[in-house]
């Protein structure tokens, strides 16, 4: 079953069980940064980078469906 044959099935449940499903899927996926070297004030400093890296214009970030689209591409 594709990605889209089961967001079509998903999608028919009710709000509550939509809500159950993805904590389900949410929790099943592995933080990248746990077992990463990176403290928490790195990812901190980092993610001010980023925002800054935005801010300035040197970046352009990309909406939720551009980067869905990409990945499913």
């Amino acid at each position: 079953m594709s990605i889209d044959q089961i967001a079509i099935q998903a999608l028919r449940l009710s709000s509550k069980d939509r809500a159950i499903l993805a904590e389900t899927i949410w929790e099943s996926l592995e933080d990248p940064y746990l077992s990463s070297d990176i403290s928490d004030k790195e990812a901190i400093e980092l993610a001010k980078q980023r925002d800054d890296e935005i801010e300035m214009g040197h970046v352009i970030p990309l909406s939720h469906k551009e980067l869905m689209d990409r990945l499913r591409g």
